[in-house]
């Protein structure tokens, strides 16, 4: 996208880090999936998730736990479609 920043040096696969933030991922998912490819190979990425359960599974406690983790603002007046929803997306 032009006049986006540069994702910076600890980006280690900059063209899939700029096609997922067209995609709609936000910058720490994009730089972890960039990252993650750029250390083996981009086909194996893909294969590595499914040991956890669909978050749909998880309690409402584990989910706020998950997102607590991660640093999911206004987890504490979320629903558990609203957390999952926010799992999703960051």
């Amino acid at each position: 996208m032009p006049g986006r920043k540069s994702p910076g040096p600890s980006v280690k696969d900059k063209k899939l880090y700029e096609e997922l933030r067209d995609e709609g991922a936000s910058k720490s998912k994009a730089a972890r999936i960039a990252n993650q490819a750029a250390k083996t190979s981009r086909s194996k990425v893909g294969r590595k998730g499914g040991k956890n359960p669909a978050y749909e599974d998880w309690s409402k406690q584990d989910l706020y736990d998950r997102a607590k983790e991660i640093g999911i603002e206004g987890r504490s007046s979320m629903s558990k479609s609203q957390l999952v929803n926010a799992l999703r997306n960051s």
